[in-house]
């Protein structure tokens, strides 16, 4: 399964910002969403296109030596905190190298550019109907 977390980090972000923004700015981010990811994958295919590989990642499960903490009871019934070194599992994100077909590449580029125009002169209305209907506040 392909991860690529930058990608999921900027799609992300908007709706993050989007919830503290401006009327406008919600709007605006609400109304060119998909002009957004489609932007994102291009630049993504341009990327590989560039290298000449893919990034892919995975999670990779791995132990580290660490402090553990346990209560126990005494005789008389008083509790305490108790430490003691044991093995913990982590996960960790690795990112490995993929080789692409720079054709496949090659025509995806081109479909999503014809689509990014596509979608542009939409998010064009979008951006100047937000702006009709939240003016600036100054």
């Amino acid at each position: 399964m392909r991860r690529n977390t930058t990608l999921g980090l900027l799609a992300a972000l908007p709706l993050t910002l989007a919830a503290c923004g401006t009327p406008r700015e919600q709007c605006i981010s609400r109304n060119t969403s998909e002009y957004r990811q489609v932007s994102a994958l291009l630049a993504e295919v341009e990327g590989n296109l560039a290298r000449g590989y893919a990034w892919e990642e995975r999670q990779v499960v791995r132990s580290r030596f660490g402090q553990c903490e346990a209560l126990r009871r005494d005789k008389d019934g008083r509790t305490a905190v108790t430490t003691y070194g044991c093995w913990r599992d982590y996960a960790d994100n690795e990112r490995y190298r993929v080789a692409i077909d720079p054709q496949a590449e090659m025509r995806k580029r081109d479909n999503l550019a014809a689509r990014q125009a596509a979608l542009s002169r939409s998010a064009n209305a979008a951006i100047d109907a937000c702006r009709a209907a939240y003016p600036q506040e100054g």
